[in-house]
């Protein structure tokens, strides 16, 4: 049987981490990181994950502040928003919830955050020093998954991996965070021929389809390292829903070495991972060493 990866005891140390980088910065340089969260409309889901970053964010240590707008706000007025954080001092990282109303472009609006304030690392500026091999700031949940990966298997170097899914939020910057660690890094996706055939031959299985179980214990190789990113809501027998990812747990978890529940795995990391991003931007900003921590 596979080794559980447990994200949310990983996610909770790197969340104490930040905290005491954060308590450094005050002791050593009187700086506060601020991370500003822009929600726009009535959304339940964003609504909730909005509150968890601002209670994240204060407990770390951070200011936190946060820009609830009504659906019917223009592109204009969102734009001016966060043209506006980008000049605050105070804000060192700036988050706009995705998905944005259908009347506002989401690429313009996340191409004019400042590439240095841009915590989820969607900016184009982003993309490209990270392609590069360049510092900057990565998207939370690829990053989230490398920092599993590493913790579970050490050196990746020479690993095949093998990632199922190209979107621009996890695909292509975990081909890219993977080709940093020196693994064989490929992109499979829902056309691929013999889809089952690539993710066969792979060591890492990255799962970022977005497909409720699609991928089948058989279609692993013996002792492969599974990283789930997916998270779909299906119906229960007893009329509610519960969570599963992109990979059949319980066939997968007879055939993996290590592999991440849903819920449970990759989640808890996506916010853990942007207060790690807003301590970095802020270091950036302000000309100093991302403390040890």
């Amino acid at each position: 049987m596979a080794e559980i990866i447990d994200g949310k005891a990983f996610a909770a140390g790197l969340r104490e981490r930040v905290g005491r980088q954060v308590a450094t910065l005050g002791e050593k340089h009187g700086i506060t990181p601020g991370l500003a969260v822009v929600l726009v409309g009535e959304n339940p889901a964003s609504e909730v994950y909005v509150r968890n970053k601002g209670k994240q964010t204060r407990e770390a240590g951070m200011e936190s502040f946060e820009y609830k707008r009504d659906e019917s706000i223009s592109e204009q007025e969102l734009l001016d928003l966060v043209d506006e954080l980008n000049r605050d001092e105070r804000v060192n990282g700036i988050l706009v919830q995705l998905p944005l109303p259908d009347h506002i472009n989401d690429e313009k609006v996340l191409a004019a955050i400042d590439p240095d304030k841009d915590v989820d690392g969607f900016h184009t500026v982003n993309v490209g020093r990270l392609w590069t091999g360049l510092p900057g700031l990565v998207p939370c949940t690829p990053l989230g998954c490398s920092l599993l990966l590493k913790d579970k298997l050490g050196d990746l170097s020479g690993k095949h991996a093998v990632i199922v899914g190209r979107s621009n939020i996890v695909g292509k910057p975990m081909a890219a965070l993977l080709l940093r660690e020196n693994c064989t890094v490929e992109i499979a996706h829902s056309r691929t021929h013999d889809l089952q055939g690539e993710v066969k031959r792979a060591d890492i299985v990255v799962a970022a389809v977005g497909r409720r179980e699609m991928i089948q214990g058989d279609w692993l190789k013996e002792g492969a390292t599974v990283i789930d990113v997916g998270i779909n809501r299906i119906p229960t027998d007893e009329g509610k829903t519960r969570l599963v990812g992109d990979v059949h747990f319980e066939s997968a978890e007879k055939v993996a070495g290590a592999i991440t529940p849903v819920p449970g795995g990759v989640g808890p990391m996506t916010i853990a991972c942007l207060l790690n991003n807003t301590v970095e931007a802020t270091c950036l900003q302000r000309g100093v060493e991302v403390p040890a921590g």
